[in-house]
């Protein structure tokens, strides 16, 4: 058995300055073609599930998820992450996140994310810092949020130039700085332009924006982080800004919409149809919009 853990991976990647996908699973049939074609690339990436995918959409549980992927999975090619498990979720109301991760770690999830973005400073790095002691004792790293990645919100989002142009919500280079330092955590998702696919039933369907990052405000975080960064919300980024984050310290990248949507829009001609189509919407990721086929040589190496 493989026995490169999560954080090695990402560190490897890192170094290497190419990038560790993490794919999304909001519907458990996703699974297999999502490993298959990572198997079938020689890539490495992530198999992930974010609370609000169990509970808004239709992966049923962490510990479905779980057993799903245990079903399907290979350890040259993949490793389980537990996604978003916000303190305060996208309805603004409370969650029991320590309970869900605990219950992940016990699920077998190699990594996980806490988050607590809607949180103030000083909140965010204590309920991080909680999570981190909890997930460090049993040997597990974690990802945490600075910043606001939008998207996840009820209602329309404010036009995306002037939050561009804005910076409103980005990542302060200062405050990662601090936070690192002050809760231990091993990767840290920031804000830099990108935003998250919608999740309301009225607009999931509809095309994500084309998003552009400010690569400049990414190397002065990357300056004061001092850790592997991820981005959030990966799908419809310009490919050059993907390109260019991975070289200024984004070591991890979020892929969703570009997924899930091939698996809805096929799912009326049947399961084997969407399943179809979320293995060619991966292989067009792999190959052409992050460009790691044989990653998995550099990433997770001696297979």
């Amino acid at each position: 058995m493989n026995k490169a853990t999560t954080a090695e991976i990402v560190q490897r990647a890192l170094r290497h300055q190419t990038v560790v996908p993490g794919f999304n699973i909001p519907y458990l049939p996703m699974v297999e073609p999502v490993v298959r074609a990572l198997r079938d690339t020689h890539s490495f990436g992530l198999i992930m599930v974010a609370r609000l995918e169990w509970e808004k959409f239709e992966s049923g549980s962490l510990e479905a998820v779980s057993a799903e992927y245990r079903r399907h999975s290979d350890r040259r090619h993949t490793r389980l992450h537990l996604d978003h498990v916000p303190v305060i979720d996208e309805d603004n109301l409370p969650v029991d996140y320590a309970e869900i991760i605990g219950r992940a770690i016990g699920a077998g999830y190699e990594s996980v994310m806490v988050d607590g973005s809607r949180l103030p400073l000083a909140e965010n790095m204590a309920c991080t810092a909680k999570v981190v002691a909890l997930a460090h004792a049993a040997g597990v790293p974690v990802e945490a949020e600075l910043g606001a990645v939008m998207g996840h919100e009820a209602g329309p989002l404010p036009p995306y130039e002037e939050l561009f142009a804005s910076g409103k919500g980005f990542t302060d280079p200062d405050e990662a700085r601090r936070f690192v330092v002050g809760t231990r955590v091993d990767w840290l998702s920031v804000a830099i332009g990108n935003i998250h696919g919608a999740i309301s039933a009225a607009t999931r369907g509809q095309q994500k924006v084309a998003a552009r990052l400010n690569i400049e405000h990414l190397a002065q975080i990357n300056r004061a982080a001092g850790v592997p960064l991820v981005l959030h919300g990966g799908t419809g980024i310009r490919k050059e800004c993907i390109l260019d984050s991975i070289k200024h310290g984004i070591a991890k990248i979020n892929v969703a919409t570009a997924i899930r949507q091939p698996y809805e829009q096929a799912l009326g001609q049947g399961v084997a149809a969407a399943q179809y189509a979320v293995y060619r919407a991966m292989l067009a990721v792999i190959r052409e919009d992050l460009e790691i086929e044989n990653s998995a040589a550099v990433l997770n190496p001696g297979n």
